[in-house]
């Protein structure tokens, strides 16, 4: 698992710190900072998760780790797009009202 801590967002809350001090320093007004490069061991994945979620401003985020060559394909492009469109022919299907 990889974080990312976004120092922009971050209000000096410390929540991060207190749940993982091992992954988050807070400065001298408080801001968080990550320690080390976001690499988060297994052992600790519980901690560091808990901080992530109690975060009242979203500011660290779990990096995917998924690289391009993994994302599946698109579709083959055998199926109309526009056959899933919402219109006006349509409009008791999609529950459309006026």
């Amino acid at each position: 698992m990889r974080i990312h801590l976004d120092r922009t967002l971050c209000d000096g809350f410390g929540v991060c710190a207190k749940h993982a001090p091992g992954y988050f320093s807070l400065d001298d007004w408080g801001y968080a900072s990550l320690i080390g490069d976001g690499t988060v061991a297994e052992a600790d994945r519980d901690a560091v998760m808990r901080a992530l979620m109690d975060c009242p401003v979203h500011a660290i985020m779990e990096m995917d780790e998924r690289r391009p060559d993994d994302v599946s394909p698109p579709p083959s492009g055998d199926e109309d797009p526009a056959a899933h469109l919402k219109t006006e022919e349509n409009e008791a299907e999609w529950g459309f009202t006026r």
